[in-house]
């Protein structure tokens, strides 16, 4: 139901192997739902319950910049899941200085 991937801006290569953390808010702290490494495209389908909720995507980019220079560190992107009978893909589009995200298909 929950996917991502991650691609370089500055390489115009996909980022593999960052860890990215599912999390799901339960009141007022965060439940871990799924933890994993992007595939070689990039890439991450998290095998997770289709539930309604807040939904929490930590890009920890800190380690796929290690030896560059970077501002940013671990990128969280929260996000609303209200739809349950669809998939829901959070893409981010990262460079050592910036990045952005939106609900893909």
């Amino acid at each position: 139901m929950i996917s991502t991937h991650i691609l370089d801006t500055s390489k115009g290569i996909p980022a593999s192997n960052v860890t990215v953390i599912l999390e799901q808010k339960n009141g007022e702290s965060w439940k871990e739902i799924g933890i994993d490494k992007t595939n070689t495209d990039g890439r991450i389908v998290f095998n997770c319950p289709k539930e309604k909720g807040v939904y929490r995507l930590t890009f920890n980019i800190e380690e796929y910049f290690q030896g560059e220079e970077f501002f940013f560190m671990n990128t969280p992107v929260i996000f609303n899941v209200k739809n349950t009978e669809r998939k829901y893909h959070v893409p981010l589009l990262l460079n050592p200085y910036g990045y952005s995200t939106y609900r893909g298909s």
